[in-house]
């Protein structure tokens, strides 16, 4: 089994419920979930005039392939009423994979540890709350560390 590290994210509709409908999706159809996070309220990030979102990450195990898992995670999103219109707009759902075990990851569809992660306290955050000693396969340092040397200054507070 591998465990995966999953940010959910929402700035649309009942922000909180919709991360809990993302989360029960996540764990019938990728696997169980073995903790979360708490809910964050955050400011938009890359587009900032948008509403507030919530964020939480989760961590879940499972036998997929994170290929197949991607294909999951884009199904969760499109049955919970993501549109995907514009890059870093507002959105019902948002589901990214940070982290599929220790491994590297690089395809044309998929990136893995995901990019964004050193740069965004909004992953950050939640990231070491629950994973604080995980260490990046690729930067070589934990979460704990990585959100200690994140200059990104947007506000990320526990719900």
């Amino acid at each position: 089994m591998t465990t995966v590290h999953l940010l959910l994210g929402s700035n649309l509709g009942n922000r909180e419920h919709n991360l809990q409908l993302a989360s029960r999706e996540i764990g019938r159809l990728l696997g169980p979930i073995i903790t979360a996070s708490s809910f964050y309220k955050t400011a938009a990030w890359g587009k900032t005039d948008q509403p507030e979102f919530y964020n939480q990450v989760v961590v879940s195990t499972t036998g997929k392939s994170a290929e197949e898992a991607l294909q999951f995670i884009r199904d969760i999103e499109d049955r919970l009423g993501r549109k995907r219109t514009e890059k870093w707009g507002s959105r019902i759902i948002d589901i990214d994979i940070l982290f599929w075990d220790d491994q590297v990851i690089s395809t044309p569809e998929l990136t893995i540890p995901h990019p964004g992660i050193p740069q965004r306290r909004f992953t950050l955050v939640p990231l070491a709350e629950v994973s604080p000693d995980f260490v990046h396969p690729v930067l070589q340092q934990s979460v704990q560390k990585l959100l200690q040397e994140c200059t990104d200054m947007l506000a990320v507070e526990k719900v």
